[in-house]
């Protein structure tokens, strides 16, 4: 089955204007931006067929061609990267089978995560779309309560069934727990990654649904399919000791150089 990952990447960004050109300070001082990182990433995810920067911003478009990517430009009408990546999956002239929303904000994204993810949707023919969840250990999951706290959204959180379907997403921090986790412990939240693998049909079906509620309320794209009854494969992924976050707000900036000196990353 070949794969094509899409990186949807757009300036004018509600929280965060200009987010796919911050630059980022690797472990060895060096410089990159958002959008070279986020495509780093993609590039080194195994048994990829193509991959390409969906935007529709001049700058970004220079930006990325500069450091080499391939560069689809889309509409500015696209509302979210799903819808970015519909579009870019046409320009393209479709021919693939699993098309995967490799977001430009989650320059951390560890290979395996996405591995496992089109590995997860060809297994599971119910699915029409799969993303990936972390579970928190206390660490991250204080970190999330934390932001909350200060009004910011630190990132989303999911539930499922036993088979794992999605049952909801939400920028709060669900399911609710009284119980205070140590910093290395388990804890029973499963922190959603920004990452989406979508049979074609689907994808091309999402733009010309409606928005419901629970997306409009959410602002999460992955809502909408749910909300239209198709099903949501959560693929629990590991860390494997790699720390993981995505930028969202400018308070990130100097939690992912940090972890990316931690953890060597250049």
């Amino acid at each position: 089955m070949s794969v094509l990952v899409v990186i949807p990447a757009r300036y004018a960004s509600t929280r965060y204007p200009g987010k796919p050109l911050v630059q980022l300070t690797g472990a060895s001082g060096e410089q990159r931006t958002l959008i070279e990182r986020s495509w780093r990433a993609a590039t080194a995810v195994a048994g990829v067929d193509r991959v390409v920067v969906a935007t529709d911003d001049e700058q970004i478009q220079k930006a990325a061609q500069e450091f080499g990517a391939e560069v689809v430009m889309t509409s500015s009408d696209c509302v979210n990267g799903t819808e970015r990546c519909a579009e870019a999956f046409d320009v393209l002239g479709g021919g693939f089978d699993i098309v995967v929303n490799l977001q430009g904000d989650a320059p951390l994204t560890p290979h395996w995560f996405v591995e496992d993810l089109v590995k997860g949707l060809r297994e599971d023919p119910t699915a029409e779309v799969a993303t990936p969840v972390l579970r928190c250990d206390g660490r991250a999951l204080n970190g999330f309560l934390n932001d909350r706290k200060a009004g910011r959204v630190g990132g989303t959180t999911a539930v499922f069934t036993q088979d794992h379907h999605a049952l909801y997403f939400s920028k709060e921090v669900v399911p609710y727990t009284s119980r205070v986790y140590g910093d290395d412990e388990a804890a029973p939240v499963f922190h959603h990654v920004g990452v989406y693998a979508y049979r074609p049909a689907a994808l091309g079906a999402y733009p010309r649904w409606e928005a419901g509620p629970l997306e409009t309320l959410e602002g999460l794209e992955q809502l909408r399919f749910m909300e239209h009854g198709r099903n949501v494969l959560c693929v629990e992924v590991e860390a494997r000791g790699r720390q993981f976050w995505e930028l969202n707000n400018p308070e990130d900036v100097p939690r992912l150089e940090k972890m990316m000196r931690e953890m060597g990353q250049n």
